[in-house]
């Protein structure tokens, strides 16, 4: 007879354990709004206004979305949050989430700030990762150039070595201090530059274990075959390899470029085939457990599940150093607790960064907790009712 692994994502006592009444109620309020989409779209027209204008809506947006999607306005800010969630087993990825740098001056900060987040990790139990987007490094359009093959200038040759530099500079003080980072996933015209870069770093670093990690968005038709071709030439070329799956972060993005452009669309027609696939991707990594570590970051929870029972058929420990499962801060606590508690390696994405500046991320989240389906709903269910657990426990 099979067994099952003992982890549940209905206890909210163990998912908002960590949270005050206060803060709790606060989620209550945000997951409220977001829950009616036409009251979420009109509260997020109305913030961005707000910032066009220069309003000084700081305070109120740090109070409440803010607070509750992120880990503070620097590094030293989150320090508490990741010690707050590290008393519950859950580590913490500290995510510099300012966008838009578009000179060669401000993607060098980036790089400087996340060597400063590797920096911070290898002096803290509870961070156990850092990450970084290339387009953070890079600009867009030359990612794009270098994907369609065409001629560079001199100016920008000389800009994609830069590019190449600030990568090897972040992977290189990720191996020295032993702490994987992760490269998070594009869209798909400049996604083939960044994978190239991806695994020429890994073909660099990862000889002895997985410190660099690619990212697959499995909403991507390709990315399944991509995964295995990657894996092949890791095994070629005797390095391994590191994964982190999603589902994907710019479908309607992809979507109405394709149409736009009389291309076909890169993303799979419906969720199932999406579903589908990620979990197709979870058996492929463990069956390839010995050349490949996998961070499953999702908030789906049958997949999250899924993996308990691939690494229970395979006789793996919850604990294994192979296996990581991600969720965004504020978001899929029922998961993220739940199977920290059951020994399982769980990591909080913990966006950081002065508050005006990480605006659009801020403003992507609210969006995709109105436009997946079930998402915000599912949260709020959750949410209330550990307010009412709680009330009655007092009475």
């Amino acid at each position: 007879m099979e067994t099952k692994p003992n982890v549940s994502f209905e206890d909210t006592d163990v998912a908002f354990r960590y949270k005050s009444d206060a803060a709790l109620q606060k989620a209550n309020f945000i997951f409220s709004l977001v829950s009616h989409p036409w009251i979420s779209a009109l509260a997020t027209q109305s913030v961005k206004l707000a910032l066009m204008l220069k309003l000084p809506v700081e305070s109120i947006i740090r109070k409440t979305v803010f607070d509750h999607f992120c880990g503070g306005e620097s590094i030293e800010k989150t320090e508490w949050v990741a010690n707050l969630l590290g008393q519950y087993g859950v580590s913490s990825i500290l995510d510099y989430s300012v966008e838009g740098a578009q000179s060669e001056a401000g993607f060098d900060f980036v790089m400087e700030e996340t060597m400063r987040t590797i920096e911070k990790a290898s002096n803290s139990e509870n961070i156990p990762f850092s990450v970084f987007k290339t387009t953070g490094l890079a600009s867009a359009g030359l990612l794009e150039k270098v994907q369609k093959k065409v001629p560079l200038s001199q100016a920008e040759q000389i800009s994609f070595e830069r590019v190449r530099y600030r990568i090897d500079c972040i992977c290189r003080q990720a191996h020295a201090h032993k702490i994987p980072v992760l490269m998070d996933a594009e869209v798909s015209w400049i996604q083939d530059t960044i994978d190239a870069l991806a695994y020429e770093m890994m073909a660099r670093y990862n000889t002895q274990k997985a410190i660099v990690f690619n990212t697959y968005q499995l909403y991507r038709t390709a990315s399944l075959n991509n995964l295995r071709e990657s894996h092949h030439v890791a095994t070629m070329h005797n390095y391994h390899l590191g994964v982190k799956l999603v589902r994907g972060a710019y479908m309607e993005k992809e979507r109405d470029r394709a149409e736009l452009m009389g291309y076909p669309s890169p993303i799979y027609v419906d969720k199932e085939a999406t579903d589908a696939a990620f979990n197709q991707a979870l058996t492929f990594c463990i069956d390839n457990k010995q050349r490949v570590s996998v961070m499953c970051g999702s908030h789906n929870e049958y997949s999250n599940y899924y993996l308990t029972v691939l690494m229970e058929k395979h006789g793996m420990k919850n604990s294994d150093e192979r296996v990581w499962f991600a969720q965004l801060y504020g978001m899929s606590d029922n998961i993220s607790f739940s199977l920290a508690k059951a020994g399982y390696r769980v990591a909080k994405y913990l966006p950081y960064g002065p508050v005006r500046a990480v605006m659009p991320y801020l403003l992507r989240r609210a969006e995709e907790n109105t436009s997946v389906a079930g998402q915000s709903s599912r949260e709020l269910m959750l949410i209330r009712r550990e307010i009412k657990r709680r009330k009655q426990a007092i009475s």
